[in-house]
C-alpha cells in the first residue's frame, strides 16, 4: 500500500510540475504578444530598433504622424531601408545604360510623377518588374539604385523573415508587408531569388506554402497605388517561376553577361578612384581577357589586383631594417596598379597571343 501510495503521489506531483511549466510558457507568450506582438521582436533591443526606424520614417514623411502600426507591421520595419541609407546609385553601375533608361521610365517615373499615370486610364504603371539573368550581373545592385533614385522605401523580403512555426502567422506577415508598403509609399517590395519563393505550384506543395502563395497573389492584385508601390523581383531561373506570378510581372528586363563594351564601362567605374600605372596598364588587354566574366567577377578581379599591389607594399615594409628612420619609411607607398596584377588571376591559354602576353 505504501509503495502504491508513493507512486500515486509521484504521478500527481509530476502532472502538477508539467502543468506549471506549460502555464509559465503560455503566460510568457501572452505577455510577449501584449507587449509588442508575436513577431515584433522578442528583445527590448529589437523593439527599440523598430521604434527608431519608425521615428525616422515619420521624420521623412510627416504625413505618417497619425498612422498606427500593428505588431506584424512593426516586425516588417526591420526589413525597410530608407532611400537615403542606400549607398548605390546609377553612377555606380557600368555597362547597363540602356536598361537603366528603360527602368527609369517603368519604375522611377511612376514613383516620382504619379500624376501622369492618374491622368490617363490607359497609362497604368506596372505592378511588378522582373530582373533576370546570370548570377553576378548586377540585378540586386540595380534594385537598390532604383529605390534610391526614385526616393522609395526599400522593403527586402527574405523567406526567413516570413516563415513562422505558428499556423497562419506567415500569411499575416505577408499581409503586413503590403499594408506597411501602402502606408510608407512610395515603396519597392524587393524579392531576391524570387524563384525560391514563388516557384511553380504543384499538388505536392505543403498546405502552408500553397496558402502563402495564394495570399501573396491576392494582396498583389489589390494594389491600387498607381505605381507608388512596386513588386520587384530578381532571379537567374525565370523558368521556375509560376506562370500566374509571371503574369503579374509584365515588365521583364534581361541582365546578361556584359559584352566587351559593357566590361570596359564596368572596369572604368570600378577603377575610377584607383591609381593606374600609365606606362604599364593596358585596359584593352584586360577587357579582352575577361570575356565571359560577370560584373561581380570583374569587381573581385579589381579587388585582387589591388591586393597584389598591397602585398608588395607590406613585404617591402616588413623587410626594412630596424634602424630605418621615419623619413625613409614615409617614402614608401603602394605602387599604381599594373596589367600584370589583373592577368595574374585570369586563366588563359599559353598558345594564344593573349596568353603569351600574360605569361610574359
Amino acid at each position: 500500500m505504501a509503495r502504491s501510495f508513493d507512486l500515486k503521489t509521484l504521478t500527481d506531483v509530476s502532472i502538477l510540475i508539467g502543468t506549471g511549466i506549460s502555464l509559465y510558457y503560455l503566460v510568457n507568450r501572452l505577455l510577449t504578444e501584449a507587449e509588442g506582438g508575436p513577431l515584433s521582436g522578442r528583445s527590448k533591443e529589437s523593439r527599440q530598433k523598430q521604434s527608431q526606424q519608425w521615428t525616422r520614417l515619420v521624420a521623412a514623411n510627416p504625413g505618417l504622424q497619425n498612422a498606427t502600426l500593428n505588431s506584424y507591421e512593426r516586425s516588417v520595419l526591420a526589413s525597410v531601408v530608407m532611400p537615403q541609407d542606400i549607398d548605390v546609385s546609377f553612377e555606380d553601375i557600368g555597362g547597363l545604360t540602356e536598361i537603366i533608361d528603360e527602368l527609369s521610365e517603368s519604375v522611377i517615373y511612376p514613383l516620382t510623377m504619379s500624376e501622369i499615370y492618374s491622368s490617363y486610364s490607359l497609362l497604368t504603371a506596372p505592378r511588378g518588374v522582373l530582373l533576370y539573368g546570370p548570377p553576378g550581373c548586377g540585378k540586386t545592385l540595380i534594385a537598390k539604385a532604383l529605390a534610391r533614385e526614385g526616393g522609395a522605401n526599400f522593403i527586402s523580403i527574405r523567406m526567413s523573415s516570413i516563415m513562422d512555426k505558428w499556423y497562419g502567422e506567415s500569411n499575416k506577415i505577408v499581409d503586413a508587408i503590403f499594408s506597411l508598403a501602402n502606408k510608407i509609399q512610395p515603396a519597392i517590395i524587393f524579392i531576391d531569388e524570387i524563384d525560391s519563393f514563388l516557384r511553380e505550384r504543384s499538388s505536392a506543395d505543403h498546405e502552408v506554402t500553397a496558402m502563402l502563395k495564394a495570399e501573396f497573389m491576392t494582396l498583389w492584385d489589390g494594389l491600387t497605388s498607381n505605381g507608388r508601390i512596386l513588386v520587384l523581383g530578381a532571379t537567374n531561373r525565370m523558368s521556375d517561376i509560376d506562370s500566374a506570378f509571371l503574369r503579374r510581372l509584365p515588365k521583364r528586363f534581361s541582365i546578361p553577361l556584359p559584352a566587351e563594351r559593357q566590361r570596359r564601362q564596368i572596369l572604368e567605374v570600378l577603377l575610377q578612384d584607383s591609381q593606374l600605372d600609365e606606362s604599364d596598364f593596358d585596359l584593352d588587354l584586360i577587357v579582352s581577357a575577361t570575356h565571359g566574366k560577370s560584373g561581380s567577377d570583374l569587381k573581385e578581379l579589381c579587388r585582387d589586383a589591388a591586393l597584389n599591389a598591397a602585398r608588395e607594399y607590406i613585404r617591402l615594409k616588413r623587410n626594412l631594417p630596424t634602424s630605418t628612420n621615419d623619413d625613409e619609411t614615409a617614402t614608401l607607398s603602394i605602387r599604381p596598379l599594373q596589367t600584370k596584377d589583373f592577368l595574374k588571376n585570369l586563366k588563359m591559354n599559353a598558345d594564344t597571343p593573349l596568353g603569351s602576353a600574360a605569361l610574359d
